[in-house]
């Protein structure tokens, strides 16, 4: 904590003698500015039980994720009992269809599927978030022609667009972010555009382009910065459904091929356990669910942050 000197405004001469012997100077503490470190523990003290299961759980599944070979107690592929072996102390969760275990596929799998949902949602937000910013930007012409191409694609449905494109091209794991990224940064093209749309007209805008500056200087200087809470509970939303897409698609055998492990397709390998009662198959679709829940309440709790909202006391 810093101080401040401030001087003694007491009466001097015999008005001081009168009054006493006062201090002729004296300190006053004043109250030290907050790191960004202590500003965001600050913010996390205040936040509802649902945003804190929400972090929590997040961080769990990306410390399992980037730690998968260190978690996992065999490998992603390796075999190791027989077919559909049933829970026990040395395979928590049984074997699959092929003897591998399901604990191992699971925390493999978060590591897949997380991580190319996540370079898929970025991939997207960069497509999307710079076209729908030019767009806001130049008007007129280029405006029309981008906003009547994403017209044409959204309105296609994207599983059934993406099954397509999958088909012809392939199902690898580069086709598989390239067309979900493209097919979804539609829907980033028009929030980006919306909300930069109100930006542009602001009188600072007007300003730097009357002194001269280019089009990449106002965007990232000028518009970027004061669209970015929308555009970040956006990229939360936009992971949870491209990676539900992205388990969908691999559900139906075009996404994430084998042995690579993940959540959708362990759902389709392991089906007909489901009718002898077995509940493995649910395990990967409930880690995506509890996935899903978990960054909606982070994304809602960033939304009431962002909109400027009080709490209710």
């Amino acid at each position: 904590m810093s101080v401040e000197f401030e001087k003694d405004r007491s009466p001097t001469g015999r008005g001081a003698a009168e009054a006493g012997a006062a201090p002729a100077a004296r300190f006053r503490p004043v109250p030290a500015t907050r790191t960004p470190l202590q500003s965001a523990w600050r913010e996390l003290k205040r936040a509802p039980m649902t945003a804190w299961f929400g972090l929590v759980v997040v961080a769990a599944y990306v410390v399992v994720a980037v730690f998968a070979p260190v978690v996992a107690p065999y490998g992603e592929s390796e075999v190791v009992g027989n077919q559909y072996e049933s829970w026990s102390e040395r395979f928590l969760f049984g074997t699959d269809q092929l003897g591998r275990d399901m604990l191992s596929r699971l925390i493999y799998g978060a590591r897949n599927t997380i991580g190319i949902a996540f370079l898929t949602t970025a991939l997207s937000f960069l497509i999307g978030g710079l076209l729908g910013l030019m767009a806001a930007v130049l008007g007129r012409w280029p405006d029309q022609l981008l906003a009547r191409v994403v017209d044409v694609l959204m309105a296609i449905p994207q599983l059934i667009f993406a099954l397509v494109l999958l088909s012809i091209f392939g199902a690898s794991v580069i086709n598989l972010i390239l067309i979900i990224a493209v097919l979804d940064s539609t829907r980033v093209f028009r929030l980006s555009r919306a909300v930069a749309m109100n930006v542009v007209v602001m009188d600072f805008v007007e300003a730097a382009r009357l002194q001269g500056e280019n089009l990449g200087w106002i965007i990232a200087r000028e518009i970027l910065p004061n669209i970015l809470p929308p555009l970040a509970a956006e990229f939360g939303l936009r992971f949870c459904f491209v990676f539900l897409t992205i388990s969908a698609l691999s559900f139906l055998g075009l996404g994430i091929q084998p042995p690579t492990a993940d959540w959708g397709s362990m759902v389709r390998e392991n089906a007909t356990l489901i009718t002898y009662g077995d509940v493995t198959p649910l395990l990967p679709a409930g880690a995506i669910a509890l996935l899903t829940i978990a960054v909606n309440f982070v994304v809602d709790w960033f939304l009431h942050k962002t909109s400027g909202l009080k709490d209710e006391r």
